[in-house]
């Protein structure tokens, strides 16, 4: 997969002096790095004319050695479009009287919001056509909907930018009017007071994109007016403002990695002052919900690394006073919670599985949810409604497309209120075979491999695998299934989702051992995943691909500084690969939030480990694999020239003849394409990368 005539960019060389610790390092890609104003200015200066130009020259590159794949690329996203039911609509939830639907129709990208007073049988009423807000934006994205408790508005948040900074305004749900009410640089969320008609929202800092500030605003006065009720000093911190289900209490929280604080305030008395539950403290974290006369909280305290559910009464909140509902338990990691009248509904994961666990308040009873699977993915819905004995919940797995199903605890019925159509006529679940194998980590620890294929896929030396993962923040992606995925399948690609540590999956201690000064276990992890792979048959280094995005665009960065020899090819989609520079810098956003997940460099350990895997920092003169490395100009998460100044520097380093692209998207930031068809026009450009390599693309690839 080359282009005989396609002739790769190569950027300038400008030597940056960076110094820390007393260690000097030689940036010569720094100078790609732009600020926001000067990515946002109507005339551009010479810098920023010289990064938009290299970008868009690889991006040129990109369509030149990929041109012989565009027919191929249209027919696949053809292929993967064709197995969505494009008219599609969500289960109708019902929250204070009405019930609330998302809905797509055939053609269009974007949904459109509704509702029905009442019953299903009431008259529709749109509130929202993103179709129409989206028109004239290359993205759009709509957020944070949130109905005020007498019914009449809306507060929503719209980006335009890809950079996660919303505006919010408010809708009047009976005339239609958007009222002048205009709030800019927020999270996107909101809380309305039970007055309807005050709000409170998040500020974003400008620079860093830390959310830093609650404020109380009053529906038809100037925003210049709004009351700052808390800012949030502690730079490594971040805030939130939400409301309990009971609709009782607004709750502002603070949180870190490993601290967390909560304070609430009566919905009734907006201008009243918050109560602290309890202060924060390191390592001590609490999520809070409210049941009649007391506070539930989901915590780690007295060292339940696994969690634990402790209650307290609303009058004295502080933790001395909090007593167990559910111990904690070595074994199993309590994820989540949700409370109804006369239940307890309980999200926990054992040996990697999660499991949805039922209590009454009564303690007449107390079961699991059957699943029956060897490896599927489970998870309880909002579920608004207090008073119910109706739990939503939704289930799938590799093979297994989802269901969205009500349960009914009383009597324990269930009824399948939906179950995702593939479409096309060609998808049988039992074409499908799905598995989890155990890897053995070279520190003995037990690693699982959920995998997937196609019955009629043999396996050994010459089949194709993709092994994916992510393995930070603790977030364990779930075995889920995909039509998109499909395509891959069907063409005899195995797919492997690697749980490595960084992730909760085998529970906290899990994480734990996957970050800070243990981050590397996560790189290793993986490696070991890929040799397992291929000795026991699966597949071998010329048909083995990897890809991950973000922190897991980190991990592709680290493995193939470590064994590039035993991949195929890499997708790294927007990476995080130059760490140490920023980690060094708290302008750019999200750094301080980071510290307790990376480790602080201004210490010199910290500095000297994060160095040693940092993937720009670790570049060397050696051959790589083919890699397609993607990112979004507009990306707060991750920002663009870490990927651009690494695709540099590994033009500049490497001894192979290998493929290496970046791929930018100009209009977006790091979730891609804002379209529901935008968004599968990538995935279809990033399956064929890896069916081009294989020669699966039924025209003849140009050979390397």
């Amino acid at each position: 997969m080359k282009s005989t005539d396609a002739k790769y960019p190569v950027a300038e060389i400008q030597p940056t002096k960076l110094e820390k610790h007393g260690d000097i390092r030689i940036d010569n890609y720094f100078w790609m790095r732009l600020s926001d104003a000067q990515k946002n200015a109507e005339t551009k200066d010479e810098q920023t004319k010289k990064v938009v130009n290299y970008l868009e020259a690889e991006n040129e590159y990109y369509d030149k050695v990929t041109d012989y794949t565009k027919k191929f690329q249209e027919d696949l996203f053809e292929e993967m479009k064709g197995r969505i039911k494009e008219d599609d609509s969500s289960v109708p939830y019902k929250d204070n009287g009405y019930f609330y639907i998302t809905r797509y129709e055939t053609g269009k990208q974007y949904p459109i919001y509704s509702r029905k007073k009442g019953n299903l049988e009431a008259e529709e009423k749109i509130l929202f056509n993103v179709n129409e807000l989206a028109e004239g934006h290359d993205y759009f994205q709509l957020g944070g909907l949130n109905i005020s408790p007498d019914n009449k508005m809306a507060v929503f948040a719209t980006d335009t930018v890809s950079r996660r900074q919303y505006i919010l305004k408010v809708k009047n749900l009976e005339t239609g009017e958007i009222y002048e009410d205009k709030i800019e640089n927020t999270t996107g969320g909101s809380v309305w007071a039970n007055d309807n008609k005050t709000i409170f929202y998040t500020k974003k800092n400008p620079e860093t994109l830390r959310s830093e500030k609650i404020f109380r605003h009053v529906l038809g006065t100037s925003t210049t007016d709004d009351v700052e009720v808390f800012h949030e000093k502690d730079d490594t911190f971040g805030t939130y403002v939400t409301k309990s289900k009971s609709d009782d209490y607004i709750i502002i929280g603070s949180y870190s990695t490993l601290s967390t604080e909560a304070q609430f305030l009566d919905a009734n008395n907006p201008t009243g002052n918050f109560t602290v539950i309890q202060e924060r403290e390191k390592d001590l974290e609490y999520n809070v919900s409210h049941y009649k006369d007391h506070f539930y909280m989901l915590t780690n305290k007295d060292d339940a690394t696994n969690f634990k559910l402790m209650k307290t009464s609303i009058i004295n909140t502080s933790k001395e006073n909090w007593v167990d509902v559910i111990p904690h338990r070595e074994d199993t990691l309590l994820e989540d919670f949700s409370i109804f009248k006369d239940y307890l509904v309980l999200e926990e994961r054992t040996n990697g599985l999660n499991k949805i666990r039922i209590k009454r308040w009564d303690k007449k009873e107390d079961y699991y949810l059957p699943f029956n699977e060897e490896t599927y993915a489970a998870g309880v819905f909002g579920n608004p409604e207090f008073d119910t004995d109706i739990i939503r919940y939704s289930y799938n797995s590799f093979t297994t497309p989802s269901s969205v199903i009500d349960f009914n605890m009383n009597d324990k019925s269930k009824e399948v209120k939906k179950e995702q159509e593939v479409l096309g006529g060609k998808f049988n679940k039992d074409n499908y075979v799905s598995k989890r194998v155990w890897a053995t980590a070279r520190d003995g620890k037990k690693v699982a491999i959920s995998l997937v294929h196609h019955k009629d896929t043999e396996l050994n030396e010459s089949t194709p695998l993709l092994q994916y993962a992510y393995g930070s923040y603790g977030y364990t992606i779930p075995d889920s299934f995909s039509s998109t995925r499909l395509s891959l399948l069907d063409r005899g690609f195995v797919f492997a989702l690697s749980h490595i540590r960084g992730s909760e999956y085998l529970g906290r201690e899990w994480y734990e051992d996957g970050k800070m000064l243990n981050k590397k276990n996560t790189f290793t992890d993986f490696i070991d995943c890929s040799k397992f792979l291929i000795e026991n048959n699966y597949t071998s280094a010329k048909h083995l691909y990897a890809m991950g995005g973000s922190a897991g665009g980190l991990l592709m960065g680290a493995i193939i500084n470590i064994n590039p020899e035993l991949y195929n090819g890499v997708i790294a989609a927007v990476p995080f690969v130059d760490v140490i520079s920023t980690m060094l810098d708290d302008s750019i956003p999200l750094t301080t939030g980071e510290y307790d997940e990376w480790g602080n460099p201004n210490d010199k350990e910290y500095y000297d480990y994060i160095k040693s895997y940092s993937p720009y920092d670790q570049v060397e003169a050696k051959a790589y694999p083919n890699m397609l490395v993607t990112t979004g100009f507009h990306d707060s998460q991750v920002q663009y020239w870490e990927p651009a100044k690494w695709v540099a520097k590994l033009r500049e380093l490497k001894t192979d003849t290998n493929l290496l692209m970046l791929r930018t998207n100009m209009e977006a930031g790091h979730g891609g394409a804002s379209g529901r068809f935008e968004a599968l026009k990538e995935t279809a450009k990033d399956y064929t990368f890896f069916l081009a390599l294989e020669n699966k693309l039924g025209v003849e690839s140009i050979k390397l």
